[in-house]
């Protein structure tokens, strides 16, 4: 991979310092499986025993009839599905093997509301031609550079599709496929957040976002990536208070010897600022301390204040295929309960998962103590997520609820759900029903100017 001088420097001097804990890619004929017996990103491709989890046989590429084109609002592709059984307070000890602590603790916490509904499991993910050939091509090139810190040898497709080295370099391989997962190439939408109370009030926070995933720019290869994965801009256009603020980051593959760069405008003072603290647990005002940096996206930034550590694969009950949730028109009032999601919007399927714990490093601080992931085996979406505070009480629950972007094709979350168990209210990210369109995805390269900081000043108006 080829590097900038300065940043070719700074990593020199990073790794006299950090130990570096490569782990060697998979051999030729142990990647040779991809596309056989493992799918093209690396689950096992045959259904389960019981034949409760199908057989992967392509993922859903094609979208139902009446679907016009990107930026339309997703209609369902399994609008017969029926619900299988729905798993309650009551009945959750029968189903617990397959329940993560933190659903089976929102069942404890509202039994009288949260509601898991089971639906048929249906393996919908697929991506692109090119991000299947280039998986291939990661499978026996790509490495984790600096004790996780970042990767080598891998672009435009799954780094580590078959995970392979000891338990820690497994977790940081499965962490890294999340970061690095197929979204497409660009997008933008305009969407709200809420933050819940306890007796259910809340008001919305609008933005519009564009991103850039250069890290599967098709103009592109390894050595352009100039150490960045994605280029993210986000403007708050309501409420009048915060309209007018905005944000741009570069988000970079190594993230300890080159951090990511974030900036901010104040509307008010008319300034770019750069933003060092733009990550980890500071809090995000927006979602009122519900969500910290790296909560968004499910998971984002640098592995380095935590211990990993994989845990193994598990078949869970996870969200997945949610577009009665997503669909057009749906009152915001109709899906935000109380305390939670309305669970009749919601579908779960049984799928297989790679389960990751972090532990916090003796010497490291964050709000979290020990975090437990549940990555979705085909698309490497983290699904859920315990969240534990100091004293070690499970404290927040996190849940990506997924569905197929059949225009891409892929599987990626059309809401992010963040609940605190302990003030008993909850967070929502990526509402956009009411609005016009959804998330419009292109292949469009656009000129790395357009992610700058100059060009924040000049976009942002309140």
């Amino acid at each position: 991979m080829r590097y900038n001088k300065n940043w070719l420097l700074g990593s020199l001097l990073a790794f006299s310092v950090v130990s570096t804990s490569a782990s060697a890619a998979v051999s030729g004929s142990e990647a040779s499986r991809l596309g056989n017996d493992l799918t093209p990103f690396g689950s096992v491709k045959a259904g389960n025993d019981s034949g409760t989890i199908p057989a992967w046989d392509g993922g859903l590429t094609e979208p139902p009839a009446g679907y016009k084109g990107s930026g339309q609002h997703h209609i369902n592709p399994f609008p017969n599905d029926q619900v299988l059984f729905t798993i309650n307070a009551r009945n959750a000890d029968q189903y617990s093997d397959h329940l993560s602590d933190g659903v089976m603790a929102m069942l404890n916490a509202y039994p009288a509301s949260f509601e898991v509904p089971v639906y048929q499991s249906r393996r919908t993910h697929a991506v692109p031609e090119f991000v299947e050939q280039n998986t291939r091509k990661n499978a026996v090139n790509a490495e984790i550079v600096g004790a996780g810190a970042g990767i080598d040898g891998a672009f435009g497709g799954y780094p580590f599709p078959i995970l392979h080295g000891n338990n820690e370099q497994k977790g940081w391989q499965a962490m890294w496929n999340h970061l690095t997962r197929w979204r497409g190439i660009s997008i933008t939408r305009r969407s709200s957040e809420v933050a819940v109370q306890q007796g259910g009030d809340y008001s919305l926070v609008t933005s519009q976002q564009e991103a850039f995933f250069n890290f599967y720019n098709p103009e592109g290869g390894e050595e352009d990536l100039d150490n960045i994965i994605f280029y993210y801009l986000s403007f708050t256009q309501s409420p009048p208070r915060l309209a007018g603020g905005a944000i741009l980051v570069h988000e970079t593959l190594n993230q300890i010897i080159n951090p990511r760069n974030g900036w901010g405008y104040n509307a008010g003072q008319r300034r770019v600022r750069r933003a060092p603290n733009l990550g980890y647990d500071s809090p995000i005002a927006a979602a009122d301390n519900l969500r910290t940096a790296d909560d968004t996206d499910i998971f984002n930034g640098a592995l380095d204040r935590y211990n990993w550590r994989y845990e193994g694969m598990k078949e869970m009950y996870i969200p997945y295929n949610n577009y009665r949730i997503g669909e057009k028109g749906l009152p915001y009032s109709k899906i935000l309960g109380v305390s939670h999601l309305n669970p009749d919007l919601t579908r779960f399927e049984l799928h297989r998962v790679h389960v990751v714990e972090a532990t916090l490093k003796d010497d490291a601080r964050h709000i979290y103590g020990k975090r437990r992931f549940y990555i979705d085996a085909d698309s490497w979406n983290i699904a859920l997520v315990d969240q534990y505070d100091g004293r070690g009480e499970l404290w927040r629950v996190t849940m990506g609820m997924l569905k197929n972007y059949y225009e891409l094709p892929g599987v990626w979350t059309v809401l992010e759900v963040f609940h605190d168990l302990q003030a008993r209210r909850y967070h929502v990210l990526g509402l956009d029903n009411e609005e016009s369109q959804t998330r419009v995805f292109t292949d469009d390269v656009p000129n790395k100017r357009y992610f700058s900081p100059a060009s924040l000043r000049r976009r942002s108006v309140r």
